[in-house]
């Protein structure tokens, strides 16, 4: 018996320990932080930005990519040089898996008016995990991107959830 007393003081110790740390990270609850700010929050206490045309900022990559969903629900992509600027689409390999996780959708990405825009529209759906697969170069190493797709608008900023800037 005491020694269940003990492993509960110890777990509750770790949790105050660590928790409070986690909470700390997870408060821009996966929203996207980097170098270059096009629109930020003044409150924020890490610029937190978003790209040119309202989009999430996916930092990973450089060039940075703007990832935006239209009204019809293709995926456009831009890149972004270091100074923020949109620069022409290069030799990017960019594939995106989103929906349903039963059954997902699988999107390719051709170029289109100096970016990408994805050949499939994504289902209708409020809320979905998106796991995005960029190559920079043909040859070059697959990085991963992935992050909750929500289409609801923020309640504290005139963006979709998924591209929020104000860490509400």
């Amino acid at each position: 018996m005491k020694q269940k007393t003990q492993l509960k003081v110890l777990l509750i110790a770790t949790l105050a320990l660590f928790g409070k740390s986690y909470c700390d990270a997870a408060a821009g609850h996966g929203h996207s932080n980097g170098e270059h700010s096009h629109r930020v929050s003044k409150s924020a206490a890490h610029e937190v930005q978003g790209g040119p045309h309202g989009g999430r900022l996916i930092t990973i990559v450089d060039p940075h990519m703007e990832f935006l969903v239209t009204p019809e629900r293709f995926v456009q992509l831009t890149f972004l040089g270091r100074d923020g600027q949109v620069v022409p689409v290069a030799d990017q390999v960019v594939s995106a898996i989103g929906g349903d996780r039963s059954a997902p959708t699988k999107v390719e990405f051709v170029k289109n008016e100096g970016g990408l825009i994805s050949t499939a529209a994504l289902p209708e759906m409020k809320r979905m995990p998106i796991i995005l697969q960029i190559k920079v170069t043909p040859d070059a190493t697959r990085v991963r991107e992935t992050f909750y797709l929500n289409m609801s608008n923020c309640p504290s900023c005139e963006y979709k959830e998924y591209a929020c800037i104000c860490r509400h």
